[in-house]
């Protein structure tokens, strides 16, 4: 697809600017299904948002916008300025400033965990729970759709992990990013969070789980910060356990995209990111058994 034509066309019509007016900068790095670029148009940057192929299967556009609203009083975003929720095609003002994932997050763990403190703590309550249990049959559903049937190593971490369900449901739910990983904060003026397709209410410890995407070091370091103390052993399980479950839940999406060809479109290998996932998944389950262990012995 020659995305600078749509682009150029799109801003050109919703932003009500002359197409001589419009160039495509260049193209952001990160994400492995969207495309976002920095655009130029009537003497303002923007980025634009292309959707990965079949997003709108994980992504309800509908309920972004509705978050998108939401949050416009915390200002921790960047403004969207025109969501298409069919297609998931959205403008919004470019935000100067560097992502984290180039940053390192360490510098910046206090900025980090006072964003997420905040969305956690403003009162704000969304119409859409993010439901991981509901959300992770969905996502096995897609992959079953082409045949696939799950190995036993997945099945039984997934029974280990389900028989904390309801210690995890046990607990308050709050507005949550839903993925908050490093790349998702821009370091400015002062700290962002953009991305907020995977909002809803949910445990704000699943958002410093989110954290610790790239390296899960990067969630142990914040959540004593988040917390503002060091965290208790119990809370110490519902972050590996959540964890556990963003592997499961990450691992069946690397399958779908496997399965839908982008392994060769996009020249990554979702079979490996997926196997990737399933073995996080596992070593945060050990550790929660270590700690139990540690605990009682």
């Amino acid at each position: 697809m020659d995305h600078e034509k749509l682009i150029r066309d799109i801003v050109t019509n919703a932003l009500g600017v002359e197409a001589e007016g419009v160039s495509v900068i260049r193209r952001l790095m990160g994400g492995m299904s969207n495309s976002t670029y920095v655009v130029e148009a009537g003497g303002e940057h923007y980025t634009f948002r292309v959707p990965g192929k079949h997003a709108e299967r994980f992504v309800d556009r509908e309920v972004e916008a509705d978050h998108l609203k939401l949050i416009e009083s915390l200002r921790i975003n960047n403004e969207t300025v025109y969501l298409d929720v069919v297609s998931g095609y959205k403008i919004a003002r470019y935000l100067e400033g560097v992502p984290m994932s180039e940053t390192g997050p360490y510098e910046h763990l206090e900025a980090a965990a006072d964003v997420l403190r905040r969305v956690h703590t403003s009162g704000l309550k969304s119409r859409h729970d993010y439901d991981p249990f509901g959300r992770l049959r969905t996502y096995e559903a897609y992959v079953k759709e082409h045949g696939h049937v799950h190995e036993e190593r997945y099945e039984n971490i997934k029974s280990t992990f389900l028989a904390h369900r309801p210690a995890l449901e046990a607990h308050r739910k709050t507005l949550c990013h839903g993925d908050a990983q490093i790349s998702n904060f821009v370091v400015s003026e002062r700290m962002y969070l953009t991305d907020w397709e995977f909002a809803g209410n949910h445990d704000p410890f699943y958002d410093i789980a989110c954290f610790g995407n790239v390296d899960f070091d990067h969630a142990l370091a914040l959540f004593p910060v988040y917390l503002q103390r060091r965290p208790h052993a119990a809370e110490m399980d519902r972050l590996y356990l959540w964890r556990t479950f963003q592997c499961l839940q990450w691992h069946n999406v690397a399958l779908y995209k496997h399965f839908i060809g982008l392994s060769e479109d996009l020249a990554i290998d979702f079979e490996q990111v997926a196997k990737r996932y399933l073995d996080k998944a596992q070593a945060m389950l050990s550790a929660v058994r270590d700690e139990h262990e540690r605990v009682n012995a």
